[in-house]
C-alpha cells in the first residue's frame, strides 16, 4: 500500500489537532512499537521506527478525521519502516564489505541474537517481497484479517490467500537460508 494512496499530505496540521493527535499517539504507540520490535528484535530501533512513523502520520493526518484509516496507516507504516531498516542495514554492510572497510564484529548481544531462530526469521523476512513480509508481520502482531486488509488496502477475502502465500515463501526462505 502506497502511503500516498491513503490521503493527501498536509503542509502544516492545524494547532487544534495537537490534543487529538496526542490521544491517537498514546493509543497507537504501543502497537506500533510492538510491530516494529517484532520485525527488528531491538527495542531502541523499534522506538526509533515508531518516532519516524508518528512524525509522518502527524504530517499526513494532523487530527485524524478517520481514526480507523489512520490506525491502519501507522500499523502498515511500522511494518514497512522496520523492514526498510533491516534492508538498509544489509545494504550498508554490503557497501562496507565492498569498499574494504573493516566491518566491526558482532558484539555479545548480536552474537546471542544471531544464535536464536528469531534472527533467522528476520533475515528471511527481509528477503521476502514487501507485501508478503508486511502481511506476515501485521497478522503475527495480532491484527485481525479486517485490520490487515484495511492496513494493506486489499479486500478482506484476499488476506487469507496472501497469508498462505507469504507463509509458504517464508518457509522456502528458511529452508534455503545459508546457516550462519
Amino acid at each position: 500500500m502506497e502511503a500516498s494512496s491513503v490521503t493527501h499530505v498536509r503542509s502544516s496540521p492545524p494547532q487544534a489537532s495537537f490534543p487529538a493527535f496526542e490521544r491517537f499517539f498514546r493509543e497507537q504507540y504501543p502497537v506500533v512499537v510492538r510491530i516494529a520490535f517484532g520485525v527488528l528484535g531491538d527495542a531502541q530501533a523499534a522506538q526509533d521506527v515508531a518516532q519516524d512513523v508518528f512524525i509522518s502520520a502527524f504530517k499526513r493526518f494532523g487530527e485524524p478525521e478517520e481514526p480507523d484509516q489512520a490506525r491502519a496507516w501507522v500499523r502498515a507504516a511500522a511494518a514497512h519502516t522496520a523492514l526498510n531498516t533491516i534492508r538498509g542495514e544489509r545494504r550498508r554492510d554490503r557497501r562496507q564489505r565492498a569498499s574494504g572497510a573493516a566491518v566491526p564484529g558482532p558484539g555479545p548481544e548480536e552474537t546471542v541474537l544471531a544464535a536464536e531462530s528469531r534472527a533467522e526469521v528476520r533475515r528471511a523476512l527481509s528477503r521476502l517481497p514487501r507485501k508478503a513480509a508486511t502481511v506476515l508481520v501485521l497478522r503475527h502482531n495480532g491484527l485481525s484479517y479486517a485490520e490487515v486488509a484495511e492496513a494493506m488496502d486489499v479486500k478482506v477475502g484476499h488476506v487469507g490467500t496472501m497469508l498462505r502465500r507469504a507463509e509458504s515463501a517464508l518457509r522456502k526462505e528458511l529452508q534455503n537460508a545459508p546457516r550462519i
